[in-house]
């Protein structure tokens, strides 16, 4: 099975597979400027890991999930987000149309992806937030909800800037907004909604297969030191600490 590869081996048959399917995105994309625009993200992503692999390697778990998630975000470069034809799949594959299932009336692949987002990359957080940061207990769980919500906030924000940048069809194909004025707050909810998910699914893991698991999560929760603003101001001014 791939995950019984060592880790260098499993990367680099992600690594290909994910080249693979970047070529393929390229060959007559929706519109090329927003494919553009789109994987400009994916190459700062991918040039980080590639940074950070020798100095801090994450699990294939993490990798893998990433991965995930780079799929998915490069089949929605090739098409715009608001453009994949998810519906014409489903009637290929299934004879049905997931639109008139569901009473859709916008495409939702890009709803799926924030989800996602929130989903597969909140696992990564918390394994560098652990490695790096060594937090433990519920800063384990929490920090890695926070800084997922964060990071859609400013893709939000990201949207908003390179919408406003480049303006006229660009624009409209990159922001996705698809005439929804509460599609951010929308966005944003939704990769919330997948990180703390993922979050509640890795704490019932934890606690079911961790013996210190309660103890764990109570010393995290205890207050170590005194007030810190004005008073830490006083301790140092006295030669304290």
């Amino acid at each position: 099975m791939l995950t019984d590869l060592p880790r260098g081996r499993f990367v680099a048959v992600l690594g290909a597979l994910f080249g693979l399917l970047v070529i393929v995105s390229a060959i007559e994309p929706f519109d090329r400027s927003a494919w553009l625009l789109e994987n400009a993200l994916v190459v700062a992503a991918v040039g980080f890991l590639a940074a950070t692999y020798r100095r801090m390697p994450l699990s294939r778990i993490s990798y893998g999930l990433i991965f995930i998630f780079l799929c998915l975000h490069e089949t929605g470069a090739h098409w715009t987000y608001s453009e994949v034809p998810y519906d014409e799949w489903a009637r290929s594959l299934f004879g049905v149309s997931i639109s008139e299932q569901f009473d859709l009336e916008r495409n939702h692949f890009d709803r799926v992806v924030h989800f996602l987002y929130g989903f597969l990359i909140a696992y990564p957080i918390r394994e560098i937030f652990v490695r790096v940061a060594q937090v433990r207990g519920f800063w384990g769980y929490f920090l890695p909800l926070d800084l997922t919500m964060s990071t859609s906030m400013i893709f939000e924000l990201f949207e908003w800037v390179a919408a406003e940048f480049f303006g006229g069809d660009l624009g409209i194909a990159y922001l996705g907004s698809q005439g929804d004025v509460w599609d951010a707050h929308k966005d944003m909810l939704l990769a919330s909604v997948g990180a703390l998910l993922a979050m509640l699914i890795t704490t019932w893991i934890n606690f079911r297969s961790k013996r210190d698991f309660a103890a764990d999560f109570a010393e995290s929760l205890r207050v170590n030191s005194g007030p810190l603003g004005e008073e830490a101001l006083a301790r140092m001014k006295a030669g304290g600490t």
